[in-house]
């Protein structure tokens, strides 16, 4: 991106997943960088990062850390986020939060660059980035929803494990190995790690994700709900999600259904679709092209296939929607919002 100015950057969260991706994608994507500051938890304060060339210490994240700081990205928990922001924003940083702790707050613009970046003007020193089963949703309905209207979504997910972090990425791994092995399969991790049930990942899908709430859905369901009708600033829409835990490493799959407000010829939806801004249309059943978590994983993309009019309802349509959880439904999501900052300064 042009180097027009540069800015004084903090990472919180450096050594999870994303933050690790953040990094990344700030030093492919030539971000403007003055000086990084990483920040972490006090127990990983100490280690060295590589970036552009020179070692970066990883500092312990504490309400000083923001002195100075133009651009803050937040990926450590929403618990540090509430902490932490605060005190970021008011050291006159920026934040770009990925966690759930701002998402739902009314003064709190809730982004995705493809969808609503104009949102991003009307910061108050937070931007949030959604839920990563969200963005890759709301990315692909966009173009469908301007051209036609939405009245109904039911989504069913399909989510990678890393989305509940690195520990449960060894888990599956391990109980894998251990399946394989005619070992005892012993759950530790998932469905949620703080509860005390657990089940096997290996082999199997978990319908559920985070915990469950009064009224029958998950956190992570209502999360959905809730940030899609935000995003796409539409109260009236009527959406339902189904969020499942299945053994894939990266890339969250979505099965949706969508009901527009006019009638659509198939043809054009896919058109729609390939010319839409971070969409990749793979749409082919002659030859079985359709979008894969396996072929997603490492891309920035949204892939979207399987598209086809509902048999029941000539008003809706069927598709199959594809991203890597920890790229555009995380790190570069929060980046594209950095970067249209960096420009707009």
């Amino acid at each position: 991106m042009p180097n027009q100015k540069l800015f004084n950057v903090a990472v919180v969260g450096i050594t999870g997943a994303v933050g690790q991706q953040i990094i990344r994608l700030l030093e492919a994507r030539k971000f403007p960088v003055n000086k990084l500051k990483l920040l972490a938890s006090g127990r990983s304060a100490g280690m060295k990062i590589h970036f552009q060339g020179a070692e970066i210490i990883v500092e312990e994240a504490t309400p000083e850390s923001f002195a100075g700081i133009d651009i803050a990205f937040f990926s450590a928990g929403g618990d540090v986020s509430k902490h932490l922001v605060p005190h970021a924003v008011a050291s006159g940083a920026i934040c770009i939060d990925n966690t759930s702790a701002y998402r739902m707050d009314p003064e709190t613009p809730l982004v995705v660059p493809e969808v609503n970046i104009e949102k991003i003007n009307e910061h108050k020193g937070i931007i949030a980035n959604p839920n990563c089963s969200t963005i890759q949703m709301v990315a692909a309905l966009k173009p469908l929803y301007d051209k036609y209207g939405i009245s109904r979504i039911i989504v069913s997910t399909y989510q990678a494990v890393s989305g509940a972090g690195s520990r449960a990425i060894d888990e599956m791994l391990k109980q894998s190995k251990d399946i394989l092995d005619h070992k005892q399969v012993q759950p530790d991790i998932l469905p949620v790690s703080s509860l005390p049930v657990k089940h096997q990942i290996a082999f199997n899908a978990i319908p559920q994700i985070d915990k469950f709430l009064d009224n029958g859905f998950t956190n992570e369901e209502m999360k959905m709900i809730l940030e899609t009708k935000k995003i796409m600033g539409d109260e009236t829409l009527q959406v339902t999600a189904t969020c499942v835990r299945i053994p894939v490493v990266y890339g969250h799959s979505e099965s949706v259904y969508v009901e527009l407000k006019q009638e659509f010829d198939i043809a054009e939806v896919k058109q729609l679709l390939a010319d839409a801004p971070g969409i990749v249309l793979q749409d082919d059943p002659e030859q079985q092209l359709y979008p894969l978590a396996s072929e997603a994983a490492g891309k920035i993309e949204t892939f979207v296939g399987r598209v086809r009019r509902d048999l029941s309802n000539p008003l809706a349509l069927n598709m199959w929607i594809v991203s890597d959880n920890l790229l555009k439904g995380a790190a570069w999501n929060a980046v594209q919002i950095g970067e249209y900052i960096a420009l707009e300064q």
